[in-house]
């Protein structure tokens, strides 16, 4: 996705920003089954293109530079149009990206049976998200810490029904996620 942003960037910018990072997030058919198939046969198929297991790496490496450059020379307030249609400020599309590598770099530590190596400012923010501004009080009340908040909130982790109970007591409001 990060290598989709050099074109987002050239695009005219919409004119004002309809969607928030909460709201990118809303359940709709881009997490629908068919659409989570195109996108998990889009990624073999970007696989299987590799000619070695250090060109996903170096690809990377030189996207997010590329990437990184580009942003920066951004104005504040830019506003991009999402590969789903939706116009969001630049700021808000790259805290999804956020969400995104916080998530499943949990999957991945999972996968490979290893502690999470999320920064504790990507956790902020993903918290931040999901809870707003109040968000150490709404984990304070639930007697989470927030690695277990950010498993529980993303379903990487079950919830009780007594956590439910919690969980809509306080207005949390989960994400929808493919």
């Amino acid at each position: 996705m990060i290598a989709w942003l050099p074109g987002m960037l050239a695009a005219p910018a919409a004119t004002c920003a309809e969607v928030s990072a909460a709201e990118y997030y809303r359940p709709d058919e881009r997490f629908a089954p068919g659409t989570n198939a195109a996108r998990i046969a889009l990624a073999q198929d970007h696989a299987a293109e590799q000619l070695s297991g250090a060109a996903p790496a170096d690809a990377f490496n030189a996207a997010w530079q590329e990437v990184a450059r580009l942003c920066r020379a951004e104005p504040e307030g830019r506003v991009v149009r999402t590969r789903h249609g939706d116009s969001m400020l630049l700021s808000e599309f790259l805290l999804t990206r956020v969400v995104e590598v916080a998530v499943h770099g949990l999957d991945l530590a999972d996968a490979l049976g290893r502690e999470p190596w999320l920064t504790a400012e990507a956790a902020d923010l993903v918290q931040g998200l999901l809870l707003g501004p109040d968000g150490a009080a709404a984990l304070e009340k639930l007697g989470w810490g927030q690695l277990r908040f950010l498993r529980k909130a993303t379903g990487r982790e079950p919830i009780t029904r007594e956590e439910a109970s919690d969980v809509s007591r306080l207005g949390i409001r989960w994400l929808t996620l493919g």
